[in-house]
């Protein structure tokens, strides 16, 4: 009986050995349990952590700004310089990180602000701040347009540049036409009668009156090359007026001003002699200014000591010295023959009405067998007399 207990005996043991054994280790699964969720909720209220690629009093112009985050996502970004102006940016799908549209502009202070959020939610706010060295030379550039204006159909965006641009692809990237009824039309590059680089927008056909335009030069921060960095923005909005048309036929000696298709104003002229640097440019060319009265002297122009008078009405119609205006001393060959030096003559009277007529951006188109060639791109505003094809090749983003 005795040798028969023995084996029970064991068994109960055993038994409570085994179940202090999994209390002990029921009670380290729990501490270990208890230990992670800890550190879970330790983790989960750490903010996202976030750099910015640029830092310093010497950062490198014409970059952009890159803002990224790590253990969360970025929710806002704001990059502005000391006068307000901000840099926009695109964010991206994930919230890992943020990239400007812009580069920044040399000798500019900016400041970072960025708003996360960690993994677990932890939001956070942090601000940083660079500047950028200084550019060795500045390009600016001269426009047309004037803000606020009302110009004819025939007026093109006109941009020219104190320094020469050798970068015009990343240039002409950054200039935004915007027109109230999505007007085609296209930039094309030339060297100025000033011998300075221009780049000039000009639509397909003439501008539809009523037309609204902005033209916002999104420069600051871009490189021109050779002619140094753009440290601003420029802009101008204008609205085209009524459609009017200043014909001139040479071979009759007539100018005819229309207006919306009808007749307003016929007017005998004489143009440019015949035969030498004295006869008349054709094309089509435009109104650039009303100029009043003015001292004519053709030493300016190139053909010696032929005139150094006053002249009345003068409306400037090229670099190279055409003009309409009043030429009453010619008054024996208007309607019937051409013998000034290259300008449009008529009476004072004529004169007097169509400078009250005619605005900024008119077209002037000029026909006559006996002239001295077609009017240039570049003197004035001569680029309607390209095809469409060969004004748009004229673009640097062109192909």
């Amino acid at each position: 009986m005795l040798h028969a207990r023995r084996p029970q005996y064991r068994t109960s043991l055993q038994r409570r050995r085994t179940a202090a054994l999994a209390g002990t280790a029921a009670l380290a699964a729990a501490a270990l349990t208890a230990c992670s969720s800890a550190d879970a909720d330790t983790a989960s209220d750490k903010p996202a952590t976030v750099a910015v690629n640029l830092s310093g009093s010497q950062v490198k112009a014409g970059e952009q700004v890159k803002v990224t985050a790590r253990g969360g996502k970025l929710t806002e970004v704001t990059v502005a310089d000391t006068k307000g102006t901000k840099l926009t940016g695109r964010l991206a799908e994930d919230g890992s990180s943020w990239t400007s549209d812009r580069k920044t502009a040399p000798g500019a202070s900016y400041t970072v602000t960025v708003q996360s959020k960690g993994d677990g939610g932890a939001k956070d706010s942090k601000t940083s701040s660079f500047r950028t060295v200084a550019a060795d030379k500045v390009n600016k550039l001269d426009w047309r347009p004037g803000a606020k204006s009302t110009v004819g159909v025939a007026q093109p965006i006109s941009l020219v540049f104190d320094h020469p641009v050798k970068n015009k692809a990343e240039v002409e990237k950054q200039l935004k036409v915007e027109t109230s009824n999505n007007t085609e039309g296209s930039w094309g590059w030339m060297q100025d009668w000033s011998g300075k680089d221009r780049v000039d927008w000009r639509p397909r056909e003439y501008w539809q009156p009523g037309t609204k335009v902005k033209l916002k030069a999104q420069l600051a921060g871009v490189d021109s090359g050779e002619g140094g960095w753009f440290v601003r923005d420029y802009a101008t909005d204008f609205t085209v007026g009524e459609r009017q048309v200043v014909s001139v036929d040479l071979d009759t000696k007539q100018l005819t001003l229309t207006r919306g298709g009808q007749r307003v104003r016929t007017i005998p002229i004489s143009g440019g002699t015949p035969g030498g640097d004295k006869a008349s440019w054709r094309g089509t060319t435009v109104l650039m200014s009303k100029e009043g009265t003015i001292n004519m002297n053709s030493e300016t122009v190139g053909l010696g000591n032929s005139y150094n008078k006053m002249v009345d009405y003068s409306m400037r119609l090229s670099w190279s010295g055409t003009y309409a205006h009043a030429a009453p001393w010619n008054a024996a060959y208007f309607g019937r023959a051409n013998h000034s030096s290259g300008c449009i003559g008529m009476s004072n009277a004529d004169a007097a009405a169509l400078y009250g007529q005619v605005r900024v951006g008119d077209p002037f188109e000029i026909k006559g067998q006996e002239t001295k060639g077609l009017i240039a791109p570049n003197n004035g505003f001569g680029e309607w007399n390209l095809s469409w094809d060969a004004w748009q090749a004229k673009s640097a983003l062109r192909g």
